[in-house]
């Protein structure tokens, strides 16, 4: 078993094919194991090396091969769109808890030294305005996207206090940039407004909500494995706390004059999410490189160069 040879789970999708270019630009032998979902596509490890092995984290044999020989597992694997969940909570209680006990069982019979769980700043549900969640904060979810998450987070608590197993928790807001599903925000703005709007709005657009670059957010894994203290929780934020209709105007001024629409708020909605990333940044001597400004800027001109292929798996 080499010490570089690494399992990244969800590795197809949007945050996990960054995390595969940044870990491979480091070193790391990664294979990846991706159920090839709506949201994950070869073409996001185009120019990569990595070994990709197609398969459900929910079926242990197909676990159990991608994860045989690996010192270490990155687990990014989720169902993540939390309007998604608000219609059919099912497949993100399958693949985000049911998914997460089959990676668990088999890191621990395989002796993986290391099992890194990404999971999100929305177990905490909503942050009262002027403060932000530490480490050691209740969970209070407040839709089935969230509880799932904590599910998976309970299991890892489990795992590493019953197997003695080197588990990390990552939280982190909501990352944004290059390849994300035009589900999520960012993209579906960018792509109504490159084909001419209009552009649409949960409710006021009030949410408030902390922006982070992928790349960012990628290095952050990164330092983890190289100087982070095996088995703690980790919190990783942008500290660019912005409301939808800040961002989606920010959005909206790259791309053009278009028109905004306001409609029906989503169920549920947290009026804001926050966390407390000072112990992280201090102890893995990271911090984000890319401000808001540069990120926004870099993602809107990613999709007007690749949108024509984009648009096609706009979802709204």
């Amino acid at each position: 078993m080499s010490e570089r040879q690494l399992l990244l789970t969800g590795g197809a999708g949007f945050i996990g094919s960054q995390l595969a270019r940044t870990l491979v630009a480091k070193g790391w032998a990664v294979r990846v194991l991706d159920r090839l979902t709506y949201a994950g596509h070869r073409a996001h490890l185009d120019g990569v090396e990595v070994e990709l092995q197609v398969g459900d984290i929910c079926d242990p044999a197909a676990v159990a091969r991608a994860m045989r020989g690996c010192a270490v597992v990155v687990h990014a694997a989720a169902e993540s769109h939390v309007a998604r969940s608000l219609t059919d909570p099912a497949p993100f209680l399958r693949t985000n808890v049911e998914g997460t006990r089959v990676m668990l069982e088999c890191a621990a019979r395989l002796g993986v030294g290391r099992f890194v769980h990404i999971s999100t700043d929305e177990v905490f549900g909503a942050a009262p305005a002027g403060t932000s969640f530490g480490v050691d904060a209740p969970h209070r979810p407040g839709n089935p996207y969230a509880a799932s998450k904590c599910g998976a987070e309970a299991l890892i608590h489990a795992w590493r206090h019953t197997h003695g197993l080197a588990a990390d928790i990552l939280r982190c807001v909501n990352n944004y940039g290059p390849r994300q599903h035009p589900e999520k925000a960012i993209p579906h703005w960018s792509l109504r407004g490159l084909a001419g709007g209009p552009v649409d709005i949960h409710g006021d657009g009030s949410a408030v909500r902390d922006w982070i670059y992928v790349e960012d957010f990628a290095e952050g894994v990164a330092a983890v494995l190289e100087r982070g203290t095996p088995g703690a929780t980790w919190h990783f934020a942008g500290q660019a706390h912005r409301t939808n209709l800040e961002m989606v105007r920010h959005v909206m001024s790259l791309v053009g004059q278009v028109q905004l629409v306001h409609g029906p708020d989503r169920k549920g909605q947290d009026a804001r999410y926050a966390l407390d990333d000072a112990a992280t940044r201090v102890a893995l001597d990271w911090s984000p490189r890319v401000g808001l400004d540069q990120g926004l800027a870099h993602t809107v001109a990613w999709y007007r160069q690749y949108g024509a292929d984009w648009a096609r798996q706009d979802v709204a």
